[in-house]
């Protein structure tokens, strides 16, 4: 093994102005990566290139637009000849962005189809996208974020769970449809939870009762800690690299614990 995991390697990342898709793409430069920072903030986003340095160029990608995948590929391969690694990252939940109530009997079918727009249709199409420009290479990887809301029910935030839950599966589709093309591609996915990025902000608010309400989230974690954005962006290098050669098609939950059994764990008897 190389020092630096990614060494020559050609990385897309999507969302990437802020949160995980900052951390993602700095530890990527770090690693020996070409970082291609992605979002539809240009200002933020060109912050994190420059942040980088060489090793990176900003490129504006609006996920959920068709044209804007062909544009962005297209110019990744004329410019680096290739593309190794993509990271499905950006984003929504629906309820920052004002997209109205996010629950199953009072959400709009508009907010539902624009949060699925983002969380899922993008996801399929970085996926294909990524296969075309992927399956003459040796060997390539596809990373997708979905979420611990992947994976459960979350009442008040129905659309951004269903989309997640879509990527999980579509994920493993991709997965399997490389294998049977004989494609050196993998596809996995990644479900964080209780992750200290922007998406929190508005629940933890500020002020004194910022630590109280961080607490009071931190009690329900197995770890009895948030986690911080270099927790998810260390599990999306292990994926992004030829350590994981032989793994395709699982979902690599970064939760503290949260999901590995009941909140309501049973007492000690005396």
């Amino acid at each position: 093994m190389s020092e630096k995991r990614l060494e020559g390697k050609v990385a897309l990342v999507t969302g990437a102005a802020q949160g995980l898709g900052r951390e993602m793409s700095l530890l990527f430069a770090r690693e020996g990566a070409t970082v291609i920072v992605s979002d539809v903030n240009d200002s933020m986003g060109a912050e994190v290139a420059k942040e980088i340095g060489e090793r990176a160029i900003y490129l504006h990608l609006d996920v959920s637009k068709e044209s804007n995948w062909e544009k962005v590929v297209t110019d990744i391969l004329e410019r680096f000849g290739k593309l190794d690694i993509l990271v499905n990252n950006a984003g929504v939940t629906g309820l920052q962005e004002g997209f109205g109530p996010q629950d199953p009997e009072h959400a709009s079918l508009e907010s539902w189809r624009n949060v699925h727009a983002i969380n899922s249709d993008a996801v399929f199409m970085g996926c294909k996208y990524a296969i075309q420009a992927m399956k003459q290479s040796e060997k390539g990887s596809i990373i997708n974020i979905s979420s611990r809301s992947g994976l459960v029910g979350i009442p008040g935030a129905a659309a951004y769970a269903a989309s997640k839950a879509a990527v999980r599966n579509h994920t493993k589709t991709v997965a399997l449809y490389c294998c049977e093309q004989g494609y050196s591609i993998r596809c996995n996915s990644i479900h964080p939870a209780a992750i200290l990025t922007p998406m929190w902000e508005p629940m933890l608010g500020t002020g004194p009762d910022r630590e109280t309400n961080m607490a009071n989230i931190a009690k329900d974690i197995p770890m009895k800690k948030m986690g911080m954005p270099e927790d998810v962006a260390y599990a999306a290098l292990f994926l992004a690299s030829d350590e994981s050669k032989y793994i395709t098609g699982i979902e690599l939950i970064v939760d503290g614990g949260i999901l590995a059994g009941a909140s309501a764990t049973p007492k000690k008897e005396d």
